[in-house]
């Protein structure tokens, strides 16, 4: 197993990972094909950018990963939109990955169940499920909600950074809601529950969240969210919150992104995005008509201004992890790195989906048997998978 330049892996550490069913929950690679070009059948090097990457079909099959979920992202500006933009832009992205799947069938699976995971590892190969992020995306219709899944979409984040019409998110972006769940919200979440969609919780405001917990008849996940007792940004879950979604029997999975890692580094982050979007603010008002360009221009430079910043440890990562399974246990936490979704701002030795295996050192050098590292790396999920997907709905 080679890994790029950074933390080394011993062999006790690499058996472990290689031997285990390792699911990463959350990436955004589907965005990525649609909004940059990016091409997921040729290797790049780490980083973000057209040519720059954290996954595509080499290091994927290289990264010793059993099963990727893709998210279908939407975003705000989608729903703002209040046409059918945001059902556009799932189906869309969804596309793309059924491409991308079918036109690798020496490598790659389609995933549904838990038992495409397990021939996955059998045959040495990755499962690609398919998961849509943003509620708003099926646009206050249950018959969108179904055809997602007859799609092969398995979990819906039930908001983005917007909350929608019946949910409300963590942010509130735009001057949208933050409350919790309408009566429609409560029909989505039975709706999954009876189908045999996982409800994801991440991006969801506290009240959403709290109101999914109360009502769900099946296991809940967070495809992607850190600790907030580590760092106490909004986007991430509480220690009640932890132990509530595994009080479903459901699995936190835990976010790679360093913003959500480290209060300082997001602290200084937010600072530059801050500046950054006032003086593109100041430019645009001079001259509205070079909109696109100045846009395109500032962020480029706000993007060089972030990877300037010192690099977040990968220790921060494995604390998070680490105090997941303490709160919530370890029989309830994951990995749900958000690859190719967070600008590249990533810890360091974490940086693209072939470094995976550190995280099974970093879980062995604070103290983890090897079958408990085994249920972090995705032996957690496959649980949770099993009596969600499988079973076609509680």
């Amino acid at each position: 197993m080679t890994l790029a330049a950074g933390p080394a892996v011993s062999e006790r550490a690499a058996r472990v990972y290689r031997d285990a069913i390792v699911i990463d929950m959350h990436n955004d690679l589907a965005h990525r094909m649609l909004e940059d070009g990016y091409d997921p059948n040729v290797r790049h090097e780490p980083g973000f950018g057209r040519d720059r990457g954290q996954t595509d079909l080499p290091r994927l099959v290289a990264s010793g990963l059993t099963a990727q979920f893709f998210a279908a992202f939407v975003d705000a500006g989608c729903a703002a939109a209040r046409s059918d933009r945001s059902w556009a832009r799932a189906v869309a992205a969804l596309d793309a990955v059924h491409a991308f799947v079918r036109a690798h069938p020496d490598r790659l699976i389609a995933g549904r169940t838990s038992h495409d995971i397990r021939r996955a590892k059998r045959e040495s190969k990755v499962a690609v499920f398919l998961a849509v992020e943003g509620g708003h995306a099926i646009e206050n219709s249950l018959d969108k909600l179904h055809a997602l899944y007859a799609r092969g979409v398995r979990y819906l984040t039930l908001t983005w950074n917007n909350g929608n019409d019946w949910a409300g998110s963590s942010i509130g972006v735009n001057g949208t809601r933050t409350g919790g769940l309408t009566d429609f919200g409560r029909r989505v979440v039975r709706e999954m529950n009876a189908m045999g969609m996982l409800v994801d919780v991440s991006h969801a405001s506290n009240a959403t969240v709290a109101d999914v917990l109360a009502m769900t008849r099946a296991p809940v996940i967070a495809s992607h969210s850190c600790a907030h007792a580590l760092n106490p940004h909004p986007r991430n879950l509480t220690d009640d919150q932890l132990r509530a979604v595994a009080a479903t029997g459901g699995v936190v999975n835990v976010n790679f992104f360093a913003l959500f890692l480290d209060a300082a580094f997001g602290g200084e982050a937010e600072r530059i995005r801050a500046e950054m979007a006032a003086l593109e603010a100041e430019s645009l008002a001079g001259d509205a008509s070079a909109g696109d360009e100045v846009r395109a221009t500032y962020a480029a430079r706000t993007a060089q201004r972030l990877q300037a910043l010192p690099r977040v440890p990968l220790s921060a990562l494995i604390d998070h992890i680490d105090h997941v399974a303490r709160v919530a246990g370890v029989d309830h936490t994951g990995l749900g790195s958000d690859f190719d979704g967070v600008d590249g701002l990533l810890p360091v030795g974490m940086e693209d989906v072939t470094c995976l295996p550190r995280i099974a050192q970093g879980l062995i050098d604070r103290g983890y048997a090897d079958g408990d590292v085994a249920k972090i790396l995705g032996g957690n999920m496959v649980r949770v998978i099993e009596a969600v997907l499988d079973g076609g709905g509680a």
